[in-house]
C-alpha cells in the first residue's frame, strides 16, 4: 500500500466456515490470501463464537473478536454495528450484502471507508420462506440498497451480477448523471479462485466403469461403501433452497433412467433443507428413493472424491452469482452439465454443456449426451482444465487489496 501509516481494517467474518459453503469459503481464502500479501496493516476479525475459538491467529498484526449477531438477525441491525464502531478502524469489509444500515449511517461521520462484496442477487429474486412477510421483504431491499449505495466501493464476482445491480438498483444511471455514473464506477469485479485441493486424484477412476474397474485408492474405497453409492452417479452439491431447482434435477433424473435407460443413481450432496419439501416430494411421487443417495453436508476433505468419482457434475440453478462449485469439478476432471442462465456461461465458458433449467427435458438430454458421447465427454475435461487457469484466490485477494488500497488513498 502506499499510505504512510498502517491503517486499521475490519473484516466481518461471522459467516466464516466450512458450513457456510460459498460465502464462508470466500471469506477463508479472502483472510487466508490478505494475511500473506499485507505485510504492513492491521485487521480486526468479527467472528461467530462457534467459530471464534478455532480460528488461529496468523501473525500479530491480526486480532479476533467475539460477537454474537447472527446475519439476518435484529442484532445484526441493532448491536452489531456499535460492536464495529467502538473499534478505531480505518476500513470495513463486510463479504455478503448483510451489512448494517446504522454502521452507514454513521461511518462517513467518522471517516470510516466501507467494502461490500455482493455475490449475487438471489434473495432478491427468490427470497426465501424467512422473507415471507412484507416487513422482512421490505427490510431485506433497504439493506440490499443501503449496501449498494453508502459503500465506498462495491465488489462483485461477475460481470453478470454487476449487470444486475445496475437494473435493479441504479436504473437511469448514465454520464448524464454524475451521481448515478458515480455509483456504477464504484463497482468492481473480481473473480473468485479455485482451491489447489481440487484436482485429479490418482487412481480413483469412476464406480463400475469397464476400463476403471482396478482402482486403489483406498479412500474413493472407503467412499464407495460409507455411502453405498454402487453404480455410476451424476452428481449435485450445495444448498436445497428453489433457486437451486433440485426438483427440475430429480425430474431429469427420472427421465434419464426411465427415457434414456441408464442405469446411474443421482448423488446429492447438502444439507437437506425441510422448508423446501417438494424436493423429498418430487423423488417419492417419482419412486427414485432407492437410487438417490442423500449424502449431507461433505467435508471438504471428502468433497474431491466425490467430484474425481462422479461420471458428470449437474448445476440446474435458476440464478447463479459465480458458480465455483462448476469450477471445482471441472479442476478434478469431471464434465459439468449447466444451466445456461445467469453468470453460468460467463463463469464456465465453453468448458460446459448448458441446458434450460426450466426445462427439465432439455436437462435430461444434455446430461446424457455427456454420458453417452465419450468424445463430448473428454472434449469438456480438457477445456475445462483450460478454463480453471483463469480463476485464482490468490489474485482475487491482490485485487481486493488494491481496492482497499485505492480508497484508503482517498
Amino acid at each position: 500500500m502506499t499510505t504512510q501509516k498502517p491503517k486499521t481494517i475490519a473484516i466481518d467474518a461471522r459467516m466464516y466456515g466450512a458450513a457456510q459453503t460459498g460465502i464462508g469459503n470466500y471469506i477463508h481464502h479472502l483472510m487466508k490470501y490478505l494475511f500473506e500479501i499485507d505485510q504492513k496493516n492491521n485487521y480486526l476479525i468479527f467472528l461467530l463464537p462457534e467459530e471464534y475459538d478455532k480460528f488461529k491467529l496468523p501473525n500479530e498484526r491480526v486480532k479476533k473478536i467475539k460477537v454474537s449477531a447472527q446475519w439476518y438477525s435484529w442484532k445484526e441491525q441493532l448491536i452489531f454495528p456499535f460492536e464495529i464502531l467502538k473499534y478505531k478502524i480505518d476500513l470495513a469489509h463486510f463479504p455478503h450484502f448483510n451489512s448494517p444500515i446504522f454502521y452507514f449511517l454513521t461511518a462517513p461521520f467518522l471517516k470510516i471507508k466501507t467494502v461490500v462484496t455482493i455475490h449475487d442477487l438471489t434473495p432478491y429474486y427468490f427470497p426465501g420462506h424467512k422473507m415471507n412477510s412484507w416487513l422482512r421483504r421490505k427490510s431485506f431491499k433497504l439493506v440490499f440498497s443501503a449496501a449498494i449505495k453508502k459503500s465506498s466501493r462495491v465488489i462483485t464476482v461477475s460481470e453478470y451480477t454487476k449487470k444486475d445491480i445496475i437494473e435493479n438498483f441504479l436504473v437511469g444511471a448514465s454520464m448524464k448523471n454524475p451521481l448515478k455514473r458515480g455509483m456504477i464506477d464504484k463497482i468492481s469485479v473480481i473473480y473468485e479462485g479455485v482451491d489447489e485441493q481440487f484436482q485429479v486424484i490418482k487412481d480413483c477412476g469412476k464406480i463400475n466403469n469397464i476400463e476403471t474397474q482396478n482402482v486403489e485408492n483406498e479412500n474413493f474405497r472407503s467412499l464407495q461403501n460409507k455411502y453405498k453409492i454402487a453404480k455410476p452417479f451424476i452428481f449435485y452439491t450445495g444448498v436445497w433452497r428453489n433457486h437451486k431447482n433440485l426438483v427440475g434435477l430429480i425430474k431429469a433424473f427420472d427421465l434419464i433412467v426411465n427415457k434414456y435407460h441408464l442405469d446411474y443413481q443421482l448423488v446429492l450432496g447438502g444439507k437437506e433443507d425441510l422448508y423446501y419439501p417438494e424436493v423429498r416430494q418430487t423423488w417419492k411421487r417419482l419412486d427414485l428413493d432407492n437410487k438417490i443417495i442423500r449424502v449431507g453436508f461433505i467435508d471438504s476433505k471428502e468433497l474431491p472424491l466425490f467430484y474425481n468419482a462422479a461420471d458428470v457434475f449437474v448445476i440446474p440453478s435458476f440464478r447463479e452469482g459465480f458458480g465455483l462449485i462448476g469450477l471445482e469439478a471441472m479442476a478434478c476432471g469431471t464434465p459439468v452439465a449447466s444451466s445456461e442462465k445467469t453468470s453460468l456461461p460467463e463463469i464456465l465458458g465453453e468448458a460446459a454443456i448448458y441446458f434450460d433449467p426450466a426445462d427439465h427435458q432439455e436437462m435430461a438430454k444434455k446430461i446424457a449426451q455427456v454420458i453417452q458421447d465419450r468424445n463430448l465427454k473428454n472434449d469438456l475435461i480438457q477445456k475445462g482444465f483450460k478454463q480453471i487457469k483463469k480463476y485464482d484466490w490468490r489474485k482475487m485477494a491482490e485485487e481486493t487489496m488494491e481496492v482497499y488500497s485505492d480508497i484508503l488513498r482517498v
